[in-house]
């Protein structure tokens, strides 16, 4: 695939490569009004990369953050709080939507009140992968880590309420994973050693066998409900785009992305359905896919018809290849977010997010209907 000569600033930036399960819009307040049909969930938890990262990376040393402005302009009180988007993220929504909480938080947030970590935190790291190698690149969290402060997590429930009332609050819970896209965008298309090492089924694989490794610690762990969702398609994202200069002119879709990702859901859909056939040693549990390339896709190919007016750019500078800290106070921004559906040159708006988290209603009704 041809890279155009920046490639080193376009490597640094795609670690913020992340995309979405989503949710989102300049009217989310008036719009996500109806919550959900009395759901018994404890509390959400988050794994994966930012897609659902609220800004466990502001704790962390590393460049990809985005802590600052005009990140979360359209959050309440305009507070860049290190989600990589305008305003809220999907997993803000989902809990909203079960009546949980307005926001998931971010686990490292060492100011959280018990209330606020029983109700669901998330783990997630911007820039993070089911590759324990895309998170070495990019100085964030790895997955198994995420798990680990999972671990932790409990524990301190453990000693605040007891480990009884712990194993009955953790199994009510739900469990959102959401990573993929920066393994293929950051990782194996850009990083030559993983290409030496395996073929893109074997890599699909070897991703899925790190995951299904994540799914069944989760469920020895307790939890009992979990969603995993499917790659977006990767060739719309209007970084991958540019990265591709034979097709800089014309700024379609890059097919061979699109291919990869449909091959991954296939392979992704298969696996969970089979992990739900095998989990009976662990009563009650529920493993569902989440699609979003669908949504997405639709999206992107009748934009004027969901109001778009702008899919091949983000909002943020040129919407070419701004992404974390090139997308930063002195770059300037359009000026209606709501307009276009993506913010920088890799995640979505709020808007777009809200409108592919209606599409997921009936998946959180089969992961949480008692």
């Amino acid at each position: 695939m041809k890279m155009v000569s920046y490639f080193a600033l376009l490597f640094l930036l795609f670690a913020t490569l992340q995309y979405c399960t989503a949710f989102g819009t300049h009217q989310t307040e008036a719009l996500f009004k109806p919550k959900s049909q009395n759901y018994s969930v404890s509390a959400v938890y988050t794994f994966g990369d930012s897609t659902v990262d609220p800004g466990n990376n502001d704790y962390i040393t590393t460049p990809f953050k985005s802590n600052f402005p005009p990140y979360g302009q359209d959050f309440p009180n305009h507070i860049p709080t290190g989600r990589f988007t305008n305003g809220r993220l999907s997993t803000d929504f989902v809990a909203s939507f079960v009546g949980i909480k307005e926001y998931v938080p971010p686990y490292l947030d060492q100011s959280l009140s018990l209330e606020e970590l029983m109700t669901g935190v998330s783990f997630a790291s911007a820039g993070s992968g089911y590759d324990p190698l895309t998170a070495q690149i990019t100085s964030v969290i790895t997955i198994s880590k995420q798990l680990e402060y999972f671990k932790e997590y409990k524990i301190m429930l453990e000693n605040a309420i007891g480990k009884e009332k712990t194993e009955y609050h953790i199994q009510k819970s739900a469990v959102l994973i959401s990573a993929g896209t920066n393994d293929f965008v950051l990782n194996y298309f850009l990083v030559p050693i993983r290409r030496r090492q395996y073929s893109i089924e074997d890599y699909q694989q070897f991703l899925l066998q790190n995951l299904r490794q994540l799914i069944q610690s989760l469920l020895e762990l307790g939890i009992r409900r979990i969603a995993v969702t499917g790659l977006p398609p990767l060739g719309c994202l209007p970084f991958v785009i540019t990265l591709n200069s034979h097709a800089f002119a014309e700024q379609g879709c890059i097919e061979s992305y699109l291919t990869v990702a449909r091959d991954f859901n296939l392979r992704l859909q298969a696996m969970l359905a089979s992990m739900q056939m095998t989990s009976v040693g662990f009563s009650g549990s529920r493993i569902v896919y989440a699609g979003i390339y669908q949504p997405l896709i639709d999206m992107i190919q009748n934009y004027k018809s969901f109001g778009f007016e702008e899919w091949r750019k983000g909002c943020c500078g040129t919407g070419l290849i701004e992404a974390s800290f090139l997308c930063n106070t002195k770059t300037l921004v359009c000026p209606d977010a709501s307009k276009y559906i993506f913010w920088d040159s890799v995640h979505p708006t709020e808007r777009t997010y809200y409108y592919m988290s209606t599409r997921m209603h009936d998946t959180i009704d089969r992961l949480l209907r008692d």
